[in-house]
């Protein structure tokens, strides 16, 4: 009996890409997206870049235009809920009472951001990022001569506080280490960041503890911190993680462990189910474990390997996490993983306080990861030093007249 019905749940870029991707490689049955959003599958990254910074327009977030859908024979049902997975019965439950039946399914139901537990956090122009409403109440909020105060510095609340700060906001950041960013990049990568943003007028707080927030009529009007402090604002932006949507798929039964567990073919522990995007954690034939990344080259790269999964083909998941930011005017790629203190080094190709260069984490002498900020052209030869594992000599690595095409071979300039 053929495969016919595959139905994809959640609606982002990975939802988008899956449908995409199953018509690309010959499936003609149908095809069916639940999204609990009333918008169509739209890209994330721009809500806390271009979007929110207002030099790209609504239509651009989008991963298809309207016409798409209906040119592909691709239902969505948008504002629609998943409430249960019934993998004996091949069958999900949407909220509304329907029952779905499919021959295979895409979880791809994304993440969501952690919620702040202080006194006053339900408190009007209390602000998180996640879906493009919240990026436009965030643009609204983001005034000349407002106070903006972010609560962590990780990546989300880097580019909130850019976009604020570029809006002519007065804007603090508030990071519960000594320095933004120091556990993804260490201290030499995340002092680069700590001075971009304090040469723009932000004000880090590091080590920061907030006891509560404070409002006036229902709306936040600033934030106590633990030291006694307390900072004026006219909102508060949050950004302290995200945790992965793996509710329906714990509910059904299938493995969950820091997202759904899947295999390098993105196929779950439950025959018929695969999970891509935010949500899985998969194992990376190349790093030799699993790893879940919170990135928007996931969600763009897996659903190839999710769909021709689903069609029964063999494809390994197996590309190496890339991520970049764009803050003020400076931009940044990163490629490879490293784990919080997994290496023994950084190497510096160019010099980190003029903000042009890349950064090397390295292990013996083994390239883990590389970060090019404001070099460009360059991604390609960095993933071949990862994913070589060949060893490498820093000297080169270095030498800025050296090209990393070169480098592996041993080449002087």
């Amino acid at each position: 009996m053929p495969v016919n019905t595959f139905v994809i749940v959640g609606g982002g870029l990975a939802a988008g890409k899956a449908a995409e991707k199953l018509r690309e490689h010959g499936h003609n049955g149908r095809i069916v997206i639940v999204g609990d959003e009333r918008e169509k599958p739209y890209m994330r990254p721009p809500l806390s870049k271009g979007y929110l910074l207002g030099t790209e327009e609504r239509d651009s977030i989008f991963v298809h235009p309207d016409d798409w859908y209906q040119d592909n024979d691709v239902e969505l049902l948008l504002g629609t809920r998943a409430s249960a997975i019934e993998p004996s019965a091949r069958q999900v439950a949407l909220e509304d009472g329907r029952q779905l039946s499919y021959d295979r399914l895409l979880l791809a139901t994304g993440s969501s951001p952690r919620r702040l537990s202080v006194p006053g956090a339900d408190l009007g122009n209390v602000l998180y990022l996640r879906r493009v409403e919240d990026s436009e109440r965030l643009k609204a909020a983001f005034r000349a001569g407002r106070n903006i105060v972010v609560i962590g510095g990780g990546w989300i609340g880097l580019e909130t506080a850019a976009a604020a700060r570029t809006a002519g906001a007065d804007v603090t950041v508030l990071e519960h280490s000594e320095l933004p960013l120091l556990k993804v990049l260490g201290r030499e990568a995340a002092e680069v960041f700590a001075a971009l943003h304090a040469d723009h007028g932000v004000e880090l707080v590091p080590n920061a503890g907030v006891e509560s927030l404070t409002g006036t009529d229902g709306r936040v009007s600033g934030v106590r911190l633990a030291d006694g402090r307390h900072l004026p604002a006219d909102a508060v932006v949050v950004g302290i993680g995200i945790t992965p949507n793996v509710g329906l798929a714990e509910d059904a039964g299938l493995e969950v462990n820091n997202g759904i567990v899947s295999d390098e073919h993105l196929r779950t522990s439950v025959a018929g189910i695969l999970a891509a995007g935010d949500v899985a954690n998969a194992r990376h034939p190349l790093l030799g474990r699993h790893l879940r990344v919170e990135h928007w080259a996931n969600a763009l790269h897996q659903p190839e390997v999710a769909a021709l999964s689903m069609l029964g083909k063999d494809a390994v998941y197996d590309r190496l996490p890339y991520f970049f930011t764009d803050q003020y005017d400076l931009g940044m790629e990163y490629t490879g993983h490293v784990e919080p203190g997994g290496y023994d080094r950084v190497v510096f190709r160019g010099e980190p306080s003029e903000r042009r260069f890349i950064a090397f984490w390295m292990a013996g002498r083994r390239v883990l990861a590389g970060m090019n900020v404001n070099v460009w052209d360059v991604v390609d030869p960095v993933r071949t030093l990862i994913t070589s594992g060949a060893d490498v000599d820093d000297r080169l690595l270095a030498d800025p007249d050296v090209p990393l095409d070169r480098v592996l071979s041993g080449h002087d300039k």
